[in-house]
């Protein structure tokens, strides 16, 4: 393997596995505030974005109307984006497992949007459960006054569950072919445009 080769391929693996640990730490440390919020931006747009960027920036020697994008790094960028979200979600899974807890709430209120929104009070003190029930973790059945077994994070950053919605699947094996595809076909990418950038100041 010739050092070009190796050296995008480390650059590919570190996007790819920063879109991924980014994602999954922000709800399971948790980051709160400005910089959870600075972790998932860099995690779903940042990361995949400078997939594309750096090996096109490092085209010096072609000028930059002449300049053109190899497909394959089309690859990395979807896949980048879907690392941070699966990535986050995988997150929430594991901070609620980690410490979330279980009580009953009622459904004070469901924001009617593309996705439903339930916002829930636990039954026992009238507390606000943050953040609200999202559609696909039990909210798409409730109905306001309803009173729903959830398990919540009590920090506030990972999502509740509804208790028929607990058990998720495993994103291990996603992840891992997300992080495969992005870094071989990044690598790939990325080693074609270099070569352009040489054939072109051999010309």
């Amino acid at each position: 393997m010739s050092k070009e080769t190796a050296r995008w391929l480390a650059f590919s693996l570190v996007c790819a596995l920063g879109s991924a640990g980014l994602g999954w730490l922000a709800p399971v440390v948790p980051l709160k505030s400005w910089v959870g919020g600075a972790a998932v931006l860099t995690a779903w747009f940042l990361l995949p974005l400078a997939t594309v960027l750096v090996p096109m920036l490092g085209l010096r020697r072609v000028p930059r109307a002449q300049r053109k994008m190899a497909w394959q790094l089309i690859v990395p960028v979807v896949a980048g984006v879907a690392l941070g979200v699966v990535a986050g979600e995988a997150g929430q899974q594991s901070a609620l497992a980690e410490r979330g807890r279980w009580t009953t709430a009622t459904v004070v209120d469901i924001e009617d949007a593309k996705t439903d929104q339930c916002t829930l009070r636990r039954r026992a003190d009238g507390t606000r459960i943050s953040p609200t029930l999202s559609e696909g973790d039990g909210c798409r059945s409730a109905s306001k006054g309803d009173i729903l077994r959830v398990r919540y994070d009590p920090e506030g950053v990972a999502g509740p569950v509804a208790d028929a919605d607990a058990d998720s699947d495993s994103y291990g094996g996603l992840i891992a072919g997300l992080v495969l595809a992005a870094v071989a076909m990044g690598a790939w990418g990325s080693v074609r445009m270099s070569r352009w950038d040489r054939a072109y100041a051999a010309s």
